[in-house]
């Protein structure tokens, strides 16, 4: 592949350079650990459901392998290397990235609210600030209760006043604990060098369009837009100085754009055999992965249960290079038990086995039960891989 004004990629390259650039194609750089991960994805959506582990605890594993979960929380939460905030979604940030979300900080300035409104802002919001100024990092419970004695979403106003805050940038959370975030200044949480808005939306929006566009290896306008939430004018306004080099890639009818870098090595090596959350920056994205993949993914965590077709919490298992069969997990003691899986290869049997086999270890687990299958076919394949690793 040669860079010129026009890159033609086939399916396959397109899918290849997908992968490596999200760390499943190519020995993983386990030096680096989980702030690699980390650094090279550019974003970890975090979300509250847990089946095997959290998600944001999911995305090293399966890049990696059986990382100890205390240390993905440790590398996240420790040594000032990250902070959450509104990216794809909630997501954890390396640290250096700061400055360029100075836009999105200004909107929300500018917007004046967030969907709950404060009662008195200036005297809830001061209240919030002297609190962290005198006693340090707090969580919402420390700082005063979170709710207001009733349903999940009556946020207190010192809930509202530290959300608020989160989202102009005048509180900073850079550590989760037990699951509740903890708020601090940014003059604590922030290093010196790092702590300012003086970029301008322009430059915010260019680094976070080639920073995507890296994560990514190669994507549509309307993939880059997704993974850091942007629009796609603003897109549109900073591609030409992204650094990022138009392609066409058969089958897609969009244009497309790649990092150079990915472009410049032919992408090889060991494909990685794991499950995926569902909220992996490899897959958050449905139209791409259709697209990439021929695969149909939808999290059902939210669709009534009768009319689930893969089940709550179903992992797509990634296998040679390709989405070979999707597994909703659960545990049951020591027993990891595929409550639902199906296979959409042939062959597919051996690396699902692998994977749940992986999987169970990773959380504590001796053994794995199929419980129900595609076929009565699949679910006999699948435990008689199970019974000869």
């Amino acid at each position: 592949m040669t860079l010129a004004a026009s890159v033609s990629l086939s399916a396959d390259d397109a899918r290849r350079i997908a992968l490596r650039a999200q760390g499943f194609l190519g020995a993983p750089d386990r030096r680096s650990g989980v702030r690699g991960v980390l650094r090279h994805l550019g974003a970890v959506q975090l979300d509250t459901i847990s089946v095997l582990a959290r998600s944001h605890e999911l995305i090293p594993y399966a890049r990696l392998g059986a990382v100890g979960r205390p240390a993905v929380e440790a590398a996240y939460w420790s040594g000032g290397h990250a902070f959450e905030y509104w990216s794809h979604a909630a997501c954890i940030l390396p640290i250096e990235e700061w400055p360029h979300f100075a836009f999105r900080r200004r909107a929300r300035r500018a917007r004046g609210h967030r969907w709950h409104v404060l009662r008195d802002k200036e005297l809830s919001t001061r209240a919030v600030l002297d609190r962290l100024k005198a006693d340090g990092p707090l969580t919402s419970t420390e700082l005063g209760g979170a709710k207001n004695g009733g349903e999940w979403f009556e946020w207190s106003e010192t809930k509202i006043a530290v959300e608020w805050l989160l989202d102009i940038g005048e509180v900073v959370c850079a550590e989760r604990r037990g699951w509740k975030r903890v708020y601090d200044l940014p003059e604590r949480a922030v290093p010196d060098a790092l702590l300012h808005d003086d970029l301008d939306d322009r430059e915010c929006l260019r680094r976070l369009v080639a920073l995507a566009g890296q994560s990514l290896g190669v994507g549509t306008r309307a993939d880059i837009a997704d993974y850091h939430r942007l629009k796609g004018e603003q897109v549109d306004a900073v591609i030409a100085d992204s650094g990022l080099v138009p392609v066409e890639v058969e089958g897609w009818s969009k244009p497309a754009w790649a990092d150079p870098a990915a472009l410049a090595t032919p992408p090889r090596g060991r494909h990685r055999t794991t499950l995926l959350s569902p909220f992996d920056s490899l897959v958050w994205d449905r139209p791409r992965t259709e697209r990439i993949f021929g695969f149909t993914h939808r999290l059902e965590a939210y669709v009534p249960k009768p009319k689930r077709i893969h089940g709550y919490f179903a992992m797509p298992l990634l296998a040679g290079g390709r989405l070979q069969g999707r597994v909703d997990p659960a545990r049951e003691g020591r027993t990891l038990v595929a409550r639902q899986l199906s296979l959409t290869t042939p062959g597919a049997a051996r690396p699902m086995a692998e994977a749940l086999r992986e999987a169970a270890g990773w959380v504590g687990c001796d053994s794995v039960r199929v419980e129900r299958a595609g076929s009565a076919e699949e679910a006999a394949a699948v435990t008689a891989e199970l019974a000869n690793l």
